[in-house]
């Protein structure tokens, strides 16, 4: 007589889903997001999702000469408040404006977006508030989402935990990328931001626990919000004012994008090494997060500074004969533009303060 004790029992049977991942929920969050895909349709763009790949057409968009600039990017641990707070709608638009204003930063016109989401249990209905922002996004920087990935890895991640990548491609005809030639006495122009955007966080949420504050707890710096919800604010994209800027002047040499590492680690990046800036931060009217931040968590201004934009996400290097011509363009399209100082010769740091910032915590 045989032995059947040893054998595993019904290991015929099992399922992917048995595995933790539900193929029917991916159909089902494919069939969700169709439409919301399609609303970012411009030209050159294929928005119809499903294949194996994006399409798009750099003549249809109006290219001769195209030289194209790829960017990528996450959200970091913003993500990780989106998830407690159960607010998914935002964190999208975070995902397109880390990614496309590192394009136009190089003078590069976004023209398509993909994103990448992981998770450990697929919620279809988190997962379309993500994408919904993603496309949202990708209409204020007037991008196409021509295509993503879903992943389910259980095991991976917990159940209602999620990471997102983006990855995005822009063009510029060829000769007129950013940056160029900068100068001693060129001007600086700053952008302001909507807030924390998506950098500094870990820093964010240590002075948040370290003061036993939760999300939930209403914000002292933005009425009528939860912390939660004031800290998910998203990160502003300024592709667009920042190209009609382009178009109607030449007196844009660079750009620089606040982003981690702030002022000293990001300025640095479009200059050339024997030139510094010389930062009129006094200028600057940071939003009150900032000051909350700074005064509950005892963080020095320099600390502040490089770990957080306070206030300016954006920085436009200009020659001083077009300055008022880049602001009056940049106001045009609804930015308030300030003016935060000048380029000169370096004998020591790249990034200098001449005043500094008064965060009024």
């Amino acid at each position: 007589m045989s032995d059947q004790t040893n054998k595993p029992a019904q290991s015929n049977h099992l399922t992917y889903a048995d595995a933790g991942v539900d193929i029917d929920a991916g159909n089902a969050l494919v069939q969700a997001i169709k439409p919301i895909v399609k609303a970012t349709a411009r030209p050159g763009s294929d928005t119809d999702i499903g294949g194996f790949g994006g399409l798009f057409d750099l003549k249809g968009a109006g290219f001769k000469d195209p030289i194209l600039v790829a960017a990528n990017d996450g959200v970091g641990t913003k993500l990780k408040i989106a998830i407690e707070t159960g607010k998914h709608d935002t964190v999208g638009i975070d995902l397109v404006a880390m990614c496309v204003n590192d394009l136009i930063v190089q003078g590069a016109e976004p023209l398509f977006f993909l994103d990448y989401f992981a998770t450990g249990k697929l919620d279809v209905e988190a997962a379309t508030d993500v994408i919904r922002g993603i496309a949202e996004g990708c209409k204020q920087a007037d991008c196409a989402l021509i295509g993503g990935e879903t992943a389910e890895m259980p095991g991976m991640y917990a159940d209602q935990d999620y990471d997102l990548a983006g990855f995005s491609v822009g063009a510029a005809e060829r000769g007129s990328l950013l940056p160029r030639k900068v100068e001693a006495g060129d001007k600086l122009i700053g952008l302001a931001s909507s807030g924390v955007h998506s950098n500094g966080f870990s820093l964010v949420r240590r002075i948040l626990e370290t003061n036993g504050l939760t999300f939930a707890d209403p914000a002292p710096f933005a009425e009528g919000k939860s912390i939660g919800e004031a800290l998910l604010e998203p990160t502003r994209i300024y592709v667009k004012p920042i190209l009609k800027a382009l178009k109607e002047s030449d007196g844009i040499k660079a750009l620089a994008h606040i982003t981690g590492g702030g002022f000293p680690e990001n300025i640095p990046r479009v200059l050339p090494d024997n030139l510094a800036a010389h930062l009129d931060l006094a200028a600057v009217t940071p939003p009150a997060v900032f000051g909350y931040l700074q005064k509950l968590g005892g963080v020095a201004d320099k600390e502040m500074l490089r770990t957080f934009n306070c206030g300016v996400g954006m920085i436009v290097v200009t020659d001083e004969a077009n300055e008022d011509a880049v602001m009056d363009s940049l106001k045009a399209a609804g930015e308030s533009p300030i003016a935060l100082g000048s380029l000169a010769p370096r004998e020591g740091d790249a990034v200098i303060y001449d005043s500094m910032i008064s965060f009024g915590g």
